[in-house]
């Protein structure tokens, strides 16, 4: 149920959410909800399926005067992501820095973990072959004479005629 301002105009759910949240991820993580929705803009789409931003260490600072120091990124990802991550850190940090604002994270720190909660997109089914396509792949196929692998090859070569256009 969406809240409504004061002059009666409805607000979307997700502006209420991020309003309630940003301060409890700001205090708990150190990060903000901004970063956490805009993960896949800032890494890309390959590597965003694959890890998430854990949260910022901010160093210790024992009184005011003590310099700026930047922060460490936390990337918790799964398996060879984190091949990956690490060799784009450079980039990943710049491209951070840029999203905040300004030079707030220094280095990147990865831990492997499985992402509980991410799901992966579905895989596009693909297209009914037309009678022509079918008769073509089965007379490919037709000279084998073991069952299993003929089928198993016209599935495969189903499968990919159906991918195309």
């Amino acid at each position: 149920m969406a809240a409504k301002t004061r002059f009666g105009n409805p607000v979307p759910v997700s502006d209420v959410a991020t309003g309630i949240l940003d301060p409890v991820l700001r205090k708990r993580a150190g990060i903000s909800v901004g970063l956490a929705q805009s993960w896949e803009e800032i890494v890309g789409p390959r590597l965003a399926t694959a890890s998430r931003p854990e949260k910022i260490q901010w160093p210790r600072r024992l009184n005011e005067e003590d310099p700026f120091e930047p922060a460490t990124l936390v990337i918790a990802c799964e398996g060879m992501a984190a091949l990956h991550l690490q060799h784009q850190t450079g980039e990943i940090v710049s491209r951070v820095n840029a999203f905040l604002g300004f030079n707030a994270i220094g280095r990147v720190r990865i831990v492997q973990k499985p992402l509980s909660g991410q799901h992966k997109p579905p895989r596009p089914t693909p297209r009914q072959l037309s009678g022509a396509e079918r008769a073509r792949l089965a007379e490919v196929v037709a000279p084998l004479e073991d069952d299993g692998l003929r089928t198993s090859l016209e599935r495969l070569g189903a499968s990919i005629l159906g991918q195309r256009k």
